[in-house]
């Protein structure tokens, strides 16, 4: 790997392990140059509870990469965790900086009710 991913790991590790801490589920984002992705983790970190990225079909009209899409996703993750039950979660961003497509898909969940 490069060092530039390695170095998002190390961070990510990092925040894993302070989340697990705080023992609330997480909203785990990744990012790849073309889509974006978002699970809700349970607390123990062993199932997936909800999912949502630019992959499905409702949301892969047009661009799937921009700050847009990553909107969308957020909006759609929140639906999916308030029907299960879930408000409060950690936001894991993955090693990633909090700006752009990251920030707009946390605005977007917390203005769809999540709390974090």
């Amino acid at each position: 790997m490069s060092k530039k991913n390695d170095a998002r790991l190390r961070r990510a590790r990092k925040t894993r392990k302070h989340i697990l801490e705080l023992n609330v589920p997480r909203l785990c984002v990744y990012r790849s140059p073309r889509h974006i992705y978002a699970q809700i983790i349970s607390a123990a970190g062993d199932q997936v509870q909800a999912a949502a990225s630019t992959l499905e079909a409702s949301l892969r009209v047009g661009s799937t990469g921009n700050v847009d899409s990553a909107s969308k996703v957020g909006t759609l993750i929140a639906e999916r965790a308030k029907a299960l039950g879930v408000e409060r979660v950690a936001f894991d961003r993955s090693g990633y900086k909090y700006h752009g497509r990251i920030k707009a898909l946390a605005d977007a969940a917390r203005e769809g009710g999540l709390q974090f």
